[in-house]
């Protein structure tokens, strides 16, 4: 067989899937937003709830977007659903979301993470340089093989959470515990659960978990789709929400939050304070290692989307071409682009910020389309049914939905920023549609 035939039959197996979810979330929230929690929230049960009820509104979406992928198996997730659910123009904005802020932000927020990572290790290394490239090498690798970056793929993010495990079950072992409460003892206790700050700090907590998705954007890649991406789903986002429960628990156990707070790196942090600065040093450079599978992972996933937009509109048909290997080459390099913007432009919290809104607003209307769609199509084959519905997808919605409305409260900046993202999406879209009204007249007879 051919290299150009093996590649263009290569399905995704579920294991690659896993990884890719995993990869997707495992990366730069957990590593860099615990410093700025703690600013707001000094209650542990507080701190600990909010990577629990995280874990609950990513495992939520995972059920609804389980049903929505096998009800409706192309790749390009929220641009494909929201198309078919609403509108055109509302996939249009997804898709334009996707590709300006939902990949290309978070990939550069997970490079610049790892830049850190990597100087407090090594102080004499430029953080920028050496994540733009990571990006560029990877990009690379992505472009040129599709197996060759799901092998990749399945064996660094395996190495991630052995190394992710054995740090958890080394830090108990090894923590002098701070005297920090995990168990509500007071009113205040419970009452820090519904203040502006833990909402706020959802945002840096739904950021960390928002790569449970990430496998419904390969949909058309993967193997019998809609058996198996439920499975991919649901399996990732539980293996990731034991993980971060059990990373956050150790930060706080072992290190005092005064010298957590403001701090990107609490992972180097963290284990400075439990192992010393020699150990500390090993542990920041294997995260910093580590940070590569998440780079990968969304240098992966994320072209398809531009990929498929390409395809649908043909303003856009450049991006949707493939190479001989099927691979979307020119959508991965416009990604890349956008990427390395990101990482020589912006501070690290406020792209966080930014990406945070737009990303879980989309999420959002995703998930009510689960009910929308019920309503229209009723007898749509679903092969797939969201376990707990309607139940886990309100919950899903609920949380959510109180999260954007203080982060428009509380962050009217990025807020603004975000609008205008989609403002000028919006604009694109129209401007296309005229055009491509233009040329059909034009070639009428």
């Amino acid at each position: 067989m051919t290299e150009a035939k093996s590649e263009t039959t290569y399905k995704i197996s579920v294991l690659t899937g896993i990884a890719i979810v995993v990869a997707n979330m495992v990366g730069t929230g957990v590593f860099t937003s615990l410093g700025f929690q703690v600013l707001g929230i000094q209650s542990g049960f507080a701190l600990l709830m909010l990577w629990v009820v995280g874990g609950v509104i990513a495992l939520c979406g995972a059920l609804s977007y389980g049903e929505l992928a096998a009800a409706m198996p192309r790749s390009g997730g929220e641009y494909h659903y929201l198309s078919q659910i609403y509108h055109p123009a509302l996939g249009f904005l997804s898709g334009w979301v996707s590709a300006t802020v939902g990949f290309a932000a978070p990939t550069a927020l997970a490079a610049m993470a790892l830049g850190k990572y990597a100087q407090s290790v090594w102080p004499s290394i430029p953080p920028t340089a050496l994540s733009v490239s990571v990006v560029v090498a990877l990009t690379a690798v992505h472009a040129l093989s599709r197996q060759a970056g799901s092998r990749l793929q399945v064996v660094i993010t395996s190495v991630k959470v052995l190394v992710l495990v054995a740090f958890i079950s080394a830090g108990w072992a090894a923590a002098t515990p701070q005297p920090l409460a995990f168990l509500p003892h007071t009113s205040s206790d419970w009452k820090q659960l519904l203040s502006p700050a833990f909402a706020v700090s959802l945002v840096y907590v739904s950021y960390a978990y928002s790569g449970w998705n990430a496998a419904v954007y390969l949909t058309g890649e993967v193997r019998e789709p809609q058996r198996n991406l439920p499975r991919i789903l649901l399996i990732g986002t539980a293996i990731v929400l034991g993980l971060y429960v059990g990373l956050n628990f150790i930060f706080l156990y072992s290190t005092p939050i005064s010298k957590l707070a403001g701090q990107v790196e609490v992972g180097f942090v963290a284990a400075t304070e439990l192992f010393g600065i020699g150990l500390g040093r090993l542990m920041g450079g294997i995260i910093a290692v580590l940070l590569v599978s998440t780079v990968s992972s969304m240098v992966f996933a994320g072209p398809r989307i531009v990929q498929v937009m390409g395809e649908d509109l043909p303003a856009l048909r450049w991006l949707g071409h493939t190479s001989k290997n099927a691979i979307p080459v020119r959508a991965i390099i416009f990604q890349a682009a956008l990427t390395l913007l990101f990482i020589v432009s912006a501070t690290f919290e406020a792209v966080l910020l930014y990406a945070g809104f737009v990303l879980s607003l989309f999420t959002f209307l995703t998930v009510l389309g689960l009910f929308v769609l019920r309503w229209r199509q009723p007898d749509l084959p679903r092969p797939y049914r969201a376990w707990g519905y309607p139940i886990t997808p309100l919950l899903f919605l609920g949380l959510n939905g109180w999260t954007l409305w203080f982060i428009a409260q509380d962050k009217p900046t990025e807020t603004r920023y975000g609008l205008l993202t989609l403002t000028i999406g919006l604009l694109v879209y129209f401007v296309g549609q005229v055009l491509m009204q233009r040329v059909a007249v034009a070639r009428k007879p």
